[in-house]
């Protein structure tokens, strides 16, 4: 029997997969919604304060991760597996932490202050800065569409894992 991994790593990996998805999600409603309206506001908050969680709970998991052993690989997969799917975590882990950061440079650069659930007011580590909001919002969006492939290469990869190899990679991360 394989290896699973631990009940934090997969709390870790379930949670945020979840509040990525979700995030994801309001992102694209509330950019669809014309105008300035009172839910358009309120998604707005509501996809900030997810974002920061996400980045609060990534920190957590790469500082959990680099003290924790995990699972190898088994041994039927082949090296380049492997290294795709090192380079995949890998991937998934500094879009973890670029998509929220983006986004909240995009928010500062737009003069708009975060302020987690509003009570917390986050740091204003930038000024408001027209010039700069549009390329922040730029990279924000294509940051989001690089996680969506990443993510949806991971899925289909422990898909294959599940149905094809049925090695059990996926069992070990499965609660």
């Amino acid at each position: 029997m394989q290896e699973r991994y631990t009940t934090t790593a997969i709390v870790f990996h379930w949670l945020i997969a979840l509040l990525i998805v979700a995030t994801f999600s309001l992102g694209l409603v509330m950019t669809d919604i014309p105008g300035l309206t009172p839910t358009k506001l309120k998604y707005f908050s509501w996809h900030k304060w997810a974002g920061v969680t996400i980045l609060a709970l990534a920190a957590l998991r790469l500082l959990w991760r680099l003290n924790s052993r995990v699972p190898a690989y088994p041994s039927s997969m082949p090296p380049w597996q492997r290294s795709a799917a090192s380079g995949l975590h890998g991937l998934l882990y500094l879009l973890m932490f670029a998509v929220p950061l983006s986004g909240y440079f995009y928010t500062l650069s737009a003069g708009v202050p975060v302020v987690y659930f509003g009570l917390l007011k986050l740091p204003v580590l930038i000024d408001a800065n027209p010039a700069l909001k549009p390329v922040l919002k730029e990279v924000h969006y294509w940051l989001n569409m690089s996680m969506l492939a990443a993510v949806a290469l991971h899925v289909a990869a422990a898909l294959k894992h599940q149905l094809i190899d049925r090695d059990g990679v996926l069992k070990r991360m499965l609660p």
